[in-house]
C-alpha cells in the first residue's frame, strides 16, 4: 500500500496495489497491521455503504463529536466522487482550512480522515457507491454538519454547487464561523 500526504496533517491518501490479469485484479484494502505501520492506529468498529444516484450529490460537511468521534477510512466501489477533509480542531494551524483527494473504483485510492476533522463527499458520476469504516458507531445525539458551501472554507467539490443535490440536514447547516468545535488542537 503506497500512502500520500495532502495538505492536512494526518488526512491521507491510501492507494492500495493491485495484481491484476486477464481476468481483473485483486487489492487487498484494508489491513489493520499494514496501516499501522503507516502510523494509522485506528481501530474501525463500523463499516457503512452508501450510494447516490445523482451526479452532483453532496453529503457531508460532517462530523461526529466526543464521546463518540470517529476515524473514517472511506473509498469508493463504484463511481467517483471528489472527497474531502476539514480541519474543525480548535488551536490547530491548519483550523478551517481543506484538503480533497478525487476518489474513484477505478484508481481504488483511499481517504483517511481522523477525528476532528469534517468529512463530505460530491458525486461525480450517477450511481457511485461509498464504502468507509468507522471507528465508533453512529451516535444520533452526538451528529453534527456544517455547510458544505461555506465560503469562508471555499471548498472546490469539481461541482457547480448551486446545482448540489443535498439532504434537509445539510442544506440547513451552520456556516463554520457559527459553529463551535467540540475538538481541540493537540500538537
Amino acid at each position: 500500500m503506497h500512502l500520500n500526504e495532502t495538505s492536512l496533517a494526518g488526512v491521507v491518501e491510501l492507494v492500495p496495489r493491485r495484481f491484476g490479469d486477464d481476468r481483473g485484479y485483486f487489492s487487498e484494502v484494508y489491513n489493520q497491521e499494514t496501516l499501522a505501520e503507516m502510523g494509522i492506529t485506528a481501530v474501525f468498529v463500523q463499516d457503512n455503504h452508501s450510494l447516490s444516484r445523482i451526479a452532483g450529490t453532496v453529503r457531508g460537511l460532517h462530523f461526529q463529536a466526543p464521546p463518540h468521534a470517529q476515524d473514517k477510512l472511506v473509498r469508493v466501489g463504484r463511481g467517483r466522487v471528489m472527497d474531502v477533509a476539514v480541519d474543525i480542531r480548535k488551536g490547530s494551524p491548519s483550523y478551517g482550512q481543506w484538503a480533497g483527494v478525487e476518489l474513484s473504483a477505478e484508481k481504488g485510492n483511499q481517504l483517511f480522515v481522523p477525528k476532528g476533522f469534517l468529512h463530505g463527499f460530491a458525486t461525480l458520476e450517477p450511481d457511485t457507491e461509498i464504502l468507509y469504516k468507522c471507528s465508533d458507531t453512529y451516535a444520533p445525539d452526538c451528529d453534527g454538519a456544517v455547510r458544505f458551501d461555506d465560503p469562508g472554507i471555499g471548498i472546490d467539490w469539481g461541482i457547480d454547487p448551486a446545482t448540489a443535490i443535498l439532504s434537509d440536514k445539510d442544506a440547513n447547516a451552520p456556516l463554520l464561523r457559527d459553529f463551535d468545535s467540540p475538538f481541540v488542537y493537540e500538537a
